[in-house]
């Protein structure tokens, strides 16, 4: 046979089993690809090759030239290792959503509750103090003190403007008891007329400076609570926006090498070195990362914002003031009350009466010495607001450098382990991975072996201007403005252009915009004034949140 018949008998034996060892090989990537439910097994190649059906532009999953997927196979891996990317990313941001909805949900139950707790307490006070006259106050007080939590949930209303519609509507009722006693109602139009003739339109001159007062004390108060509220609701938007980012082509080929390549080339099960899951992750969560700084001053605002008495106590002060210059203003209109009374009639002529009203009414009935004080509320109302602040700044504390280590916590508690014997590092198994592993941040990641990143997605950007924005209303730098904390146009496509070049269809990338958004819509709270001002009529309103 000859030597050289023994080398050729000796290479076609070796062939034969590597074919056998290959065929073994991707038979178990024929039956992983088929159990993942990703297609049917007969889209695996019988063997490991590298033939035109599986060249790839990008050589994601060969090794050696070699490979067990077809290009089709692997466009199939990348769609799952971005949906097990998004699942993960959207895991670990879930306890931080709850955590803040919560606290919306937990901080509006407790403004309700202090609400209503300092108008009964008040509506007691005015009743024990005024008798008869308390009994018509109470459609004016009620619906001011429905502004005034109204405004603090976020409607788009003027906690001063209320305070100058109480005293308007108190007016005819006080003038009617004190300047003009002792007869019928007066005729609509002439209260209309007296109130005109004795306020003005620049401000409640009949009362005094109690209106003014009240409106700065009301209104420097609730303004505090309605910004932290807005605070907490625009944190939900931005965990929203933030667990879903677009992912740029370079990074979903890195989740694409790190997640299922080992399977491509029929390798055990081993999960990635953690230095190379902290460069892919790092390389994908870059823009977040940039979302750290400001979020941290997030934190801070709202813990000084928070920080007593301003969060609770303020509000219930405020509102606890109520009763006092109340008193104050009706004690300023008897006082004036002759030179009311010629004023108006000098104005709107001789009082007009309804004639169909036959019940006298007697002057003073009803009614206290106003010169004896009025007790303060004796409970601590605002206790609840306050507990719940301090609870909510205490669990938010946690969550402070949640962005800044937000791919390392991925790693470290899903994804790669640090105790293995061996570890993927993108291209084979090893002992330890041997590359840079780069820092947090854009800038950061010109070093990154694993993933480019050019630059911070647009959506993302949006996100650090709102967050600035906020925290500047919050620290006071800025004077807030209706309508200013407007929502973050995420889940449209037609309000943010898809990430720069890297972004293309061929996977759709997160966020880019098919319409869709799972985000709960704003409440409807200028539809809510109207319902809770129900208690014009003298019914007490409802929870509504």
């Amino acid at each position: 046979m000859g030597i050289r018949g023994i080398w050729v008998c000796v290479c076609l034996t070796a062939l034969a089993d590597v074919r056998s060892q290959s065929l073994t090989k991707c038979a178990k990537v024929r039956e992983a690809f088929q159990l993942r439910q990703l297609g049917a097994a007969k889209a695996a190649p019988d063997t490991s090759s590298a033939g035109p059906d599986l060249q790839m532009t990008s050589s994601t999953c060969r090794s050696h030239n070699l490979t067990c997927c077809t290009k089709k196979m692997e466009e199939r891996y990348q769609v799952a290792a971005r949906r097990d990317f998004q699942n993960l990313l959207q895991k670990s941001c879930s306890s931080l959503k709850l955590f803040l909805s919560r606290s919306v949900a937990a901080f509006q139950e407790a403004v309700e509750v202090l609400v209503h707790q300092v108008q009964n307490h008040t509506l007691s006070l005015l009743q024990s103090a005024y008798g008869d006259l308390a009994e018509r106050m109470l459609p004016p007080v009620s619906e001011l003190f429905a502004d005034v939590e109204l405004f603090v949930l976020g409607a788009e209303l003027s906690p001063e403007e209320a305070v100058q519609r109480f005293f308007h509507s108190l007016f005819p009722l006080v003038f009617q008891q004190l300047v003009e006693p002792g007869l019928a109602p007066l005729d609509p139009a002439y209260a209309e007329c007296a109130r005109t003739a004795a306020m003005g339109r620049r401000g409640p001159g009949a009362f005094g400076p109690a209106p003014g007062l009240l409106a700065a004390r009301v209104g420097g108060a609730s303004l505090p609570a309605r910004l932290f509220l807005q605070a907490l609701h625009l944190g939900v938007e931005v965990v929203n926006t933030t667990a879903r980012p677009n992912l740029a082509r370079e990074c979903r080929r890195a989740l694409l090498r790190m997640a299922y390549c080992p399977r491509c080339q029929a390798l055990p099960a081993r999960p990635p070195c953690m230095g190379y899951c902290l460069n892919v992750l790092r390389g994908c969560l870059a823009s977040l990362a940039e979302v750290d700084a400001p979020w941290r001053e997030f934190v801070r605002s709202l813990e000084e914002l928070g920080s007593p008495p301003r969060a609770g106590l303020d509000l219930g002060q405020a509102l606890g003031d109520t009763t006092a210059l109340v008193r104050d203003a009706v004690a300023h209109v008897r006082a004036s009350a002759p030179w009311l009374s010629a004023q108006v009639r000098s104005v709107c002529g001789l009082p007009r009466r309804e004639t169909a009203h036959a019940r006298i009414i007697q002057q003073g009935s009803g009614m206290r010495d106003p010169s004896l004080p009025l007790r303060r509320p004796t409970t601590r109302t605002d206790d609840t607001l306050g507990i719940r602040t301090r609870e909510l700044l205490q669990g938010l504390r946690v969550y402070r450098t949640f962005y800044g280590g937000l791919a390392d916590q991925m790693c470290v508690s899903e994804l790669a382990s640090a105790d293995t014997i061996t570890c993927w590092n993108g291209a084979d198994m090893v002992r330890s991975y041997t590359q840079r592993v780069t820092g947090n941040g854009v800038q950061a990641q010109s070093d990154n072996p694993e993933v480019r990143v050019k630059e911070v997605d647009p959506i993302i950007n949006q996100v650090i201007d709102k967050l600035k924005h906020i925290n500047q209303l919050l620290q006071g730098r800025t004077i807030p403005r209706l309508g200013t904390l407007d929502r973050i146009e995420v889940g449209s496509g037609d309000m943010v252009a898809p990430y720069s070049g890297d972004c293309d269809d061929e996977d759709s990338c997160w966020g880019s915009g098919n319409g869709v958004s799972d985000r709960p819509a704003a409440p409807k709270l200028e539809a809510l004034l109207t319902a809770r001002r129900g208690v014009v009529a003298g019914q007490r309103p409802g929870c509504f949140l």
